[in-house]
């Protein structure tokens, strides 16, 4: 019984590494949370990830939060006389059946007044928390990157 228990474990371990980086939170699903890697001296240090809601009922993400920095801020930089801009909002609606991408040069969480460098290297995970108006809240476990995932790089694009 025991070497059919082992063995089950060892063929389920990978579909568990295979969604480690999706999330629930009621019917919204939080894909593959990341932040760039970053010199040790850096101020501030940014968050993103993808929302999908597959359901029928908008949602909005209210706020976010991290134990690793004094303030989380909600983001996005915007086209405005012809030059970039970041700027600070209040939430992010999630539209019924749509998706919203946090990645480069769109929406994203700003991390201030950081607390813990230590997560903040190649290979390391932190916590964020989100905070949903109807899904309520959910914590992901951010990975720190030296660079971008291929497919976040696309949908930074897409924006």
């Amino acid at each position: 019984m025991l070497n059919k228990l082992i063995v089950l474990a060892a063929l389920l371990l990978p579909a568990c590494f295979a969604n480690a980086h999706e999330y629930k939170a009621g019917e919204l699903e939080i894909a593959h949370p990341w932040s760039q890697e970053l010199p040790p001296n850096a101020p501030t240090v940014a968050a993103y990830f993808v929302i999908q809601n597959p359901g029928k009922t908008a949602d909005r993400l209210l706020s976010v939060d991290s134990p690793i920095a004094g303030i989380a801020q909600l983001h996005e930089h915007i086209m405005q006389n012809d030059l970039m801009k970041m700027q600070q909002v209040p939430n992010v609606d999630v539209p019924a059946g749509g998706n919203v991408t946090f990645a480069p040069m769109a929406y994203h969480v700003m991390l201030l007044e950081l607390k813990d460098r230590s997560l903040l290297s190649d290979g390391k995970r932190f916590p964020l928390t989100l905070h949903f108006e109807k899904s309520g809240d959910v914590t992901v476990e951010v990975s720190v990157q030296k660079k971008p995932p291929e497919d976040m790089k696309m949908h930074a694009h897409a924006q």
